[in-house]
């Protein structure tokens, strides 16, 4: 099958840090379903990945957004049959979805939204299953904090998980969402998505936060450059408030968040898969349960670019974009 992968690590200037390559086509065992590939997207975590050891000895394929059809599935599946089709945002513990075919567990494998293309679908997985784990089960933003339950302050709303986390607000809970975006087109996007008002990260958060006259937020999420805003975050947030994050920073001083008593809570979508929870099925009912809301009318797709087949150098553009901070939504790739 064809596949594009990394042997050595580096920049993503460098031609052969990403390549095209031949692989053996895996076997369908267990609880996993052999998936054909039809369209993919690309995440931050792909360049980030990419800038480490591939496997001693073998090539590193990455990504992880998928949308296909089921080719084969393992003795012990329970839920797919060949010829469905699906979507789903892999596990970082396995081979990725730059490939021709795919072996993924059913357990975090949803059912594709009827009304939307492969390349629409292959958007939503990976930020869909991000945005729902940190709204939901961590920041549980449909429990009221005791100041400030009715506001929420999403950093960083035009990248892939701030799309569809105002989207999934809007369609599921009455808070009112202020987002940040920076240039005229992101801001414009956020609106799109459906934030109540938009804000500006290049500027300080807290006096524009305070300018609305809505009080401080209950609930911050924030999704990018966490370091750079903490302290703005410690000081708008309310007391006994919920912050939440998914990016790395170099360092997180939490003790300025103790005299408010605010929790903290870290989403990573992969923990499930990585370490087989008892929960780990959860990820395939809430795929099931976006793409009702996808069908229903109630969220859209956050592609923004189909950048073209699945292949080497398609793949080394889109991680330049990614890289460069200027990606709005979505980026997808179709077809080998």
């Amino acid at each position: 099958m064809k596949a594009v992968a990394y042997k050595a690590p580096g920049p993503i200037e460098r031609e052969d840090v990403l390549q095209d390559i031949t692989l053996e086509t895996p076997k369908a065992e267990g609880r996993d379903l052999l998936v054909k590939i039809i369209a993919v997207s690309v995440n931050p975590v792909d360049t980030k990945l990419r800038l480490r050891a591939a496997p001693e000895g073998d090539w590193g394929v990455l990504g992880f957004d998928a949308s296909g059809v089921v080719e084969a599935v393992g003795p012990e599946v329970q839920n797919f049959k060949p010829g469905h089709a699906v979507f789903y945002a892999g596990s970082i513990s396995r081979p990725g979805t730059n490939s021709e075919y795919h072996l993924v567990d059913e357990r975090i494998v949803g059912r594709k939204p009827a009304s939307l293309s492969d390349a629409e679908t292959a958007a939503l997985p990976l930020t869909a299953i991000t945005a729902w784990e940190m709204l939901f089960d961590r920041l549980d933003v449909k429990r009221p904090t005791p100041q400030g339950g009715n506001v929420i302050l999403v950093i960083g709303g035009a990248g892939g998980v701030g799309s569809i986390t105002i989207q999934l607000l809007r369609a599921l809970t009455d808070l009112t969402v202020i987002a940040t975006a920076s240039r005229p087109e992101t801001q414009d996007w956020v609106r799109e998505c459906g934030a109540h008002h938009v804000i500006d990260h290049r500027q300080p958060l807290a006096p524009q936060v305070e300018a609305l006259g809505l009080g401080a937020p209950g609930f911050v999420f924030s999704t990018t450059q966490t370091g750079h805003h903490l302290a703005d975050i410690v000081g708008l947030i309310a007391p006994q408030g919920r912050f939440g994050l998914i990016d790395d920073p170099d360092v997180l001083n939490v003790m300025p968040f103790k005299l408010k008593a605010v929790s903290i809570h870290w989403e990573m979508m992969f923990t499930r898969s990585l370490f087989g929870t008892p929960d780990m099925a959860e990820q395939g009912k809430l795929l099931n349960e976006v793409a009702a809301l996808v069908d229903a009318g109630s969220i859209r797709s956050t592609a923004t670019e189909v950048a073209g087949k699945i292949e080497a150098a398609t793949l080394r553009a889109v991680h330049a974009q990614i890289e460069s901070g200027s990606a709005r939504g979505k980026i997808v790739l179709e077809g080998f």
